[in-house]
């Protein structure tokens, strides 16, 4: 069993995620592929959908964002931002979205703008709580900053994707 432990750290990266090909909708009647977040701070990514398949990965950050791709019963094969894939019981993942910072550092801003005044730098791998999103900006929490990052170096939305 390995660990999976993101950067918590004030220094963020990023990486954009691509839009779904088709979405498709899945027994749960929710859309696949879609974006979810962890909902504990220590979770089991497992090899099969149940309890009787090994821990291939426990994941150590709340809020990080994994993408659904599958659903079986209670379960969802998921894949995080290295493209890691495994199952995980529906329980533990939330429908709050998350981002993870995708390049080497990132500024979070006052405002949406790139002359706005920065309130904290991130660093790759950190991952954020998102309040909302529009075309190019993000506003997002983390270890008790709030603020406004370039979506184009996060990881965990989808390219044409709003949220409000």
């Amino acid at each position: 069993m390995k660990a999976k432990l993101l950067l918590s750290c004030l220094v963020v990266a990023g990486v954009a995620a691509t839009a779904p090909v088709q979405a498709q909708s899945a027994s749960s009647g929710q859309p696949i592929p879609r974006f979810v977040t962890l909902n504990a701070d220590e979770v089991n990514m497992r090899s099969g959908p149940g309890v009787r398949y090994p821990v291939e990965w426990v994941y150590q950050r709340r809020y990080m964002p994994l993408e659904v791709i599958a659903e079986h019963d209670t379960w969802r094969k998921v894949r995080d931002v290295e493209g890691t894939e495994g199952w995980i019981h529906r329980a533990m993942l939330s429908s709050r979205r998350g981002i993870v910072v995708a390049a080497d550092e990132i500024i979070m801003r006052r405002e949406p703008d790139d002359d706005a005044p920065v309130t904290a730098r991130l660093a790759g791998g950190m991952v954020a709580v998102v309040e909302k999103c529009d075309a190019a900006w993000c506003e997002v929490k983390t270890n008790g900053y709030e603020g406004w990052v370039a979506r184009e170096h996060v990881w965990g939305l989808y390219d044409s994707e709003v949220i409000n």
